[in-house]
């Protein structure tokens, strides 16, 4: 089956205290979202790859790719408003039946194995969310006071989420809601159980310095 892959990097460097986009930082030696766009590549060359930037960063992007000779082929969408309709702005280069990966550009880390394990979900069940047991204890707040809550009954939630390309053209036909948080927010939405299949730990999400360090011992090891 034909697999679309949609990489989504519109992030900026404020967390990480840099005014380089966090995708764009240098990680062992490469641009983070080349790390990402290469591992998808690598998991399937005939895949189709679209890549979601801000207008105001594709020729900075360019650049990037002449001086890194960045040659792994891809197609670049404009990003939207929000997250929701830089996603609905990459659907729109999805033809026929596949499945559909739409992935965070700032995590460069995501298994083979995870991905093979939302690939054969999706494929079987309609769409598959990469997800780890929560490790630590949580307490939950009504601004008054707090209570510990059973860490049991919750999950943290990577990308690839992944899906049968109806199933989320069909979600992304609904009108932005800020209620979504992510796209299987927007599927659940619009009516879809969503399948979890287990993640891995290693599959961060780049967002502070100390992410960008772990990264790099994590690619080096």
């Amino acid at each position: 089956m034909k697999k679309f892959i949609i990489v989504v990097a519109g992030g900026s460097g404020s967390r990480m205290g840099s005014e380089i986009p966090k995708q764009f930082l240098e990680l062992c030696g490469k641009p983070v979202l080349m790390h990402t766009i290469q591992l998808f590549y690598d998991f399937d060359p005939e895949s189709k790859l679209i890549l979601v930037l801000p207008d105001a960063q594709q020729n900075f992007w360019a650049g990037l790719c002449m001086k890194h000779d960045f040659s792994v082929p891809h197609q670049i969408v404009s990003g939207g408003e929000t997250r929701f309709h830089s996603v609905r702005n990459g659907l729109g280069c999805i033809e026929g039946e596949g499945i559909v990966f739409i992935h965070d550009g700032v995590r460069p880390l995501v298994s083979f194995e995870t991905l093979t394990r939302c690939l054969e979900t999706a494929e079987k069940s309609g769409n598959a969310i990469p997800v780890l047991p929560v490790n630590e204890s949580l307490r939950k707040t009504d601004g008054k006071g707090n209570i510990s809550v059973d860490r049991n009954l919750y999950f943290s939630v990577q990308t690839p989420q992944t899906f049968r390309s109806a199933q989320i053209l069909e979600a992304f036909k609904q009108d932005f809601n800020p209620a979504f948080t992510d796209d299987a927010s927007v599927a659940e939405k619009a009516g879809f159980a969503i399948h979890m299949v287990e993640g891995n730990r290693e599959n961060i999400k780049i967002t502070t310095p100390t992410d960008l360090i772990i990264a790099g011992a994590l690619l080096t090891k």
